[in-house]
């Protein structure tokens, strides 16, 4: 254990996390997410450990302790040892990292931990499978304590599943926060999307709504940041991609329309994101409770444009962005237009992103981790 910290109910010592999920060198928005509140909690004194989940490379990271391999019953044992020798166990739900049918292998983790566990719930469906459904509700029933994201996470989980609501809490996904403002730009306005590539992200969206922006004075390029994901590489290659490059070839505005692949630091991303006019979500799902992409993108202070998934839905009500429908392409292009030719409006959208942003700090969004995570560590004490 370590130095005390306040904490609810007084100064108490710091647990010892332990966290599973997907992790560095895997490339996914899990473990890009699990290695910021790692860094988080460690940054607050926390002592942290993580079992990350074998991709086939090998993690060197000096706080992976072990490697869940899936479909390995002894590696499964493993994983609850290793959690075990901490005081709070940390558990990523993600239903596509875990093996088994719909990942029900997490639950063999589970039913071998002695110490309390928070789960950490990143998709909620609406209309899950009877399996989906079953192996979600036993996660939940196996946790002390269940984090998610949104409010709107929260309100699905309670009205679509069998869940102790008493145990249920919204905790922000983290941000990192831009060092400076974004100065004034000169040169061609950028709108930017960024995050990893795939179908699904509806690119193709915003590639068509440049043509119709080709009046403007002032021509915008699109910039499009971020790797192919690596599943969707293994599985079709750079197929998308180069759909993308043909479309912005076929409509002629391949001079509007750029892709950046290369790997960037959190603080390399935040600085890219000042670049940009506008930063662009134009994602085909409308299901997804929980976007790190549109957290970041609040954080960084730029007005933001999306299509009505529901995270996006609720935290751009305010008016830190503008929504558009996912099959209304006019509307998409009318609110870049606006943005990119009223700076009094794209202004007003800046400033109430930054109004949010505070909240969403990763040392932050780390206290209120460590502030439950010691409220679990105190309840077993008592009950001992």
């Amino acid at each position: 254990m370590l130095a005390p910290v306040g904490l609810r109910g007084g100064f108490r010592p710091l647990p010892r996390i332990g966290i599973l999920s997907t992790y560095a060198p895997t490339v996914c928005g899990l473990a890009t997410f699990s290695a910021a509140l790692a860094d988080g909690l460690s940054a607050r004194g926390a002592d942290v450990n993580v079992v990350r989940i074998y991709d086939g490379t090998r993690s060197v990271r000096p706080d992976v302790v072990g490697e869940l391999v899936n479909g390995s019953a002894a590696s499964l044992a493993d994983a609850s040892e290793w959690l075990n020798r901490r005081d709070v166990a940390i558990i990523q739900h993600e239903y596509g990292i875990y093996g088994g049918a719909d990942g029900d292998e997490v639950l063999e983790v589970m039913k071998g931990l002695t110490v309390p566990s928070i789960v950490i719930v990143h998709t909620v469906l609406k209309s899950p499978t009877p399996h989906q459904r079953s192996v979600l509700e036993e996660v939940v029933a196996r946790a002390d304590r269940v984090v998610v994201m949104s409010e709107t996470a929260r309100t699905r989980l309670r009205a679509g599943f069998a869940v102790d609501r008493r145990k249920i809490s919204v905790i922000p996904h983290g941000a990192a926060l831009p060092a400076v403002q974004a100065l004034k730009r000169s040169g061609r306005p950028i709108i930017l999307s960024w995050g990893l590539l795939g179908p699904g992200k509806g690119i193709e969206r915003v590639i068509d709504a440049m043509a119709s922006l080709r009046d403007l004075a002032q021509r915008p390029r699109y910039l499009i940041a971020g790797r192919t994901h690596p599943k969707v590489l293994a599985f079709q290659g750079d197929i998308y991609r180069e759909s993308l490059v043909a479309q912005a070839k076929r409509l002629g505005i391949e001079d509007s329309v750029s892709f950046d692949a290369a790997y960037r630091t959190p603080t390399a991303l935040t600085a890219l994101m000042q670049t940009a006019s506008v930063v662009v979500l134009p994602y085909d799902s409308k299901e997804q409770v929980t976007s790190g992409v549109l957290v970041d993108s609040i954080a960084s202070g730029r007005p933001i444009v999306a299509t009505a998934f529901p995270h996006a839905v609720e935290l751009l009500g305010n008016g830190a962005g503008t929504l558009v429908p996912h099959d209304d392409p006019d509307a998409l292009v009318r609110a870049l237009r606006r943005l990119l030719t009223d700076p009094r409006v794209a202004g007003t959208m800046a400033s109430e992103a930054r109004e949010l942003a505070p909240s969403m700090a990763w040392p932050v969004v780390a206290g209120s981790y460590l502030r439950l995570a010691g409220d679990l560590v105190a309840a077993k004490v008592a009950s001992a």
